[in-house]
This record gives structure tokens, sequence and C-alpha cells, in this order.
């Protein structure tokens, strides 16, 4: 496989740890931008970037350019997935990927005009501790699904300001942490036509500050959903079967899972590599699709949770500037 050039744009806290993950791997971006120039050379400078450009525009036209990875807020990702689109190049953006389905759906109509992939980087479709309790699934060792509890909650300084309750800033429970619990349901079931039983308590700002969800599929199986910007709460997620449970730990970057048999059988326990970034994950299941092998990237399933996250935020009236 050719080196594939990638480009930072973003210079935030995830940019950061995506960048940590490439040193781990013994290389870096070939370049990085942001609106502030001032970040972007100290980002370029701790990491040995050795371009900085100075607009988005100097990206998208840079033949050179293979990947960009997006770690900008939510509210720039749709424009700036098109325009990278046009210019022949891939994505990988940060959670959640668009404000919408409708932005979503412009997003992936651009790529696939113009032949290149688009994902999202969501670390549960990545981490190999999922692989491995699919394969206990798919043998039938747990058989049907029955149902699903997940929660996310941090307490963050109830500040109206900053970027979690700004709905400037596409602020808000929903896009910013239940990405990744909508993620976790959708690994291991249907989204599409599901009921949706839901509470939610909104911000000053009018985003959304805290929500509990219950959701049942078609097919019967179910799950329960609970959000907060200003409640801590674990990051466990149990998935139950017929013949036994799962429960992830930290399921957003898991590397440890326990299965549970009803049979009394002692406790299964599966684990990936700990040391390994779990955003090392993404970047190779990435370059893979890139270079025309398996494509693992589940956008899929990604356009299945933008649009439940669309649907919740339509019936709660929570609404951002650009929509």
């Amino acid at each position: 496989m050719k080196k594939l050039n990638w480009v930072c744009i973003g210079c935030g806290h995830i940019a950061n740890e995506m960048a940590q993950a490439f040193e781990q791997k013994g290389r870096m971006f070939y370049a990085v931008y942001s609106r502030t120039k001032g970040n972007t050379e100290a980002f370029a400078k701790r990491y040995g970037i050795e371009m900085v450009y100075g607009s988005a525009d100097e990206v998208f036209s840079d033949e050179n350019v293979d990947i960009v990875y997006l770690a900008t807020p939510h509210n720039r990702h749709a424009e700036h997935i098109i325009k990278a689109a046009e210019s022949g190049k891939h994505v990988l953006c940060e959670k959640a990927i668009t404000l919408n389905s409708d932005e979503l759906n412009a997003a992936i109509n651009a790529c696939e005009e113009n032949g290149v992939i688009l994902a999202e980087a969501m670390t549960i479709y990545h981490m190999p501790v999922y692989d491995k309790v699919y394969n206990y699934i798919n043998n039938n060792t747990l058989g049907r699904l029955k149902l699903i509890e997940v929660n996310l909650g941090s307490s963050k300084v109830y500040d109206m300001t900053n970027r979690f309750f700004n709905p400037e800033l596409a602020g808000g429970a929903m896009l910013d942490i239940g990405v990744y619990a909508l993620s976790f349901v959708r690994r291991f079931m249907e989204l599409e036509g599901a009921k949706i039983k839901s509470f939610v308590k909104l911000a000053p700002t009018g985003v959304d500050e805290q929500e509990f969800m219950i959701i049942e599929n078609k097919n019967g199986e179910a799950a329960s959903v609970t959000l907060s910007l200003t409640a801590k709460l674990p990051k466990t997620g149990l998935v139950s079967f017929e013949n036994g449970y799962v429960e992830f730990e930290g399921y957003n970057r898991s590397h440890r899972a326990t299965i549970y048999l009803n049979d009394g059988s002692e406790p299964i326990v599966l684990k990936s590599e700990p040391d390994i970034s779990p955003l090392a994950y993404e970047i190779d299941d990435m370059e893979t699709a890139v270079a025309g092998g398996e494509n693992k990237m589940h956008l899929d399933l990604t356009s299945d949770v933008m649009a439940v996250m669309t649907k919740m935020r339509n019936e709660w009236g929570v609404k951002y500037p650009e929509e």
C-alpha cells in the first residue's frame, strides 16, 4: 500500500489525539490547517508537521493530499466534506459527521459523484473487541438480541458560552455524546422505522442538555439510552441476548468486553491491545478502504444514527442557526 498523505483541518483536543495516533504508528500528518494561525503553527511545531496551510482552499487545491481529516465543529463539516469531495479527496470526519440527515445526504452524494470515500471517525465501528464479540453472535452462542442499555454523561461547567451549550457551535448532548450511544445501539440492532419515546431537558440556550430514550425496532429488540451534559455516568454498555449478556467497559473506546452466559459457565473475557490508540484502528480501516480493500467504515450505520438524531431533535424543537 502506498503512503497516503493526510491533512488535518482543526487543531482541538481530538485532532491532538489523532496526531498522537499517527505518532504511535511512526508517521505524521502531511499538513495541517485551522482558522487560527497561531494554533495551527503551534500544532505543526508540536508534531513536526512541515506544511501549514493559510486557508482551507489551499488544502483542497493541493494535489498531493489523499485524505482530509476533519476535526472542526459539527456545523462546518458538511461544507468541508463537499469541497474535499469535489477536489477528489477522501474524508474521515469527526462525529457527529453533519448537523442533520439532509446535510449528510448531500455530503454522501458529493462523495459518490466524485468517487471518494466518506466516513465518520466512530471508534465503536473499528475497535477489535467488537469484532470478537460478533464471533459469538454469529455462531449463535448468545442467541437472539433482546435488550441494550447504554449511558453517557459528563459534568460540564454550566457555562452557556462554551461549545457544549452554544447553538452557534452546534452544542447539545445529542450531537456531542449521543452519537456514541446511538452508534453503540446501531452496532447491534436495526434502527430504521424504530419507535422511539423520549424525555428531554433543554438548556437555557435551547440546546438539549439531558435526555432519555426508549427504542423498539421492528424485530422487537429494544434499547434504553440516557444522555447528560450535567450528570456524570459510567461509560458502560450492556447488550442482552437470549443466552446471556455482554458488558463493554468504556464502550466508546472499549478494549475489554465480558460475556456472561446464562448456563453459569465462567465469564468469557475478550480483550484488545490497550496500548494501541483507538484512533489508530480508524486510520488503518480508512487507508484499507481508500486503497481498494475491504470497506469497514460503516457509513450506512452512520446514516441510520444521523436519521435518529435528526428525528429526535426535530421532535424536541432543537434547531441550529444553519438549519
